[in-house]
């Protein structure tokens, strides 16, 4: 079987937060084949468990490399890799990985009402800008 997951099944599987939805979690990504995990779902992921579950930086670096490095897994592991190296700088690590996904889909800068993001993002090397 061929999956793509959604986040809630992420969570469940990863947080063991109800028993018995996170062993069927853990089964049914046990069982597939593949796994295809797309960039909103690893980045709703990394939300739910950062702001949801208080889930540090170094537990959320953990969490998200846990599946990207799985050999069942599809991901965007480039960008997953750009969000970890927010993350890791101390940035959200969706806008990591919405950088990386513009910037391969012809963006040029990235544009963000978010200062500290673009201050960050400038600093790792891309362009951005806070409009105004």
């Amino acid at each position: 079987m061929r999956i793509t997951a959604d986040t809630n099944l992420l969570v469940r599987a990863t947080t063991d937060d109800d028993p018995l939805q996170a062993e069927a979690a853990r089964a049914c990504l046990g069982a597939a084949e593949r796994v295809v995990i797309p960039a909103a779902v690893i980045c709703e992921f990394a939300w739910v468990l950062g702001r949801g579950y208080r889930y540090s930086r170094e537990q959320l670096d953990s969490a998200i490399r846990r599946y990207a490095e799985a050999s069942s897994v599809v991901i965007d592991r480039a960008a997953v890799a750009d969000g970890l190296r927010v993350l890791r700088a101390g940035g959200d690590f969706s806008d990591g990985v919405i950088a990386h996904q513009g910037r391969a889909h012809g963006g040029d800068v990235f544009a963000t009402f978010d200062g500290t993001a673009s201050r960050l993002l400038t600093g790792l090397g891309y362009a951005a800008t806070c409009p105004g």
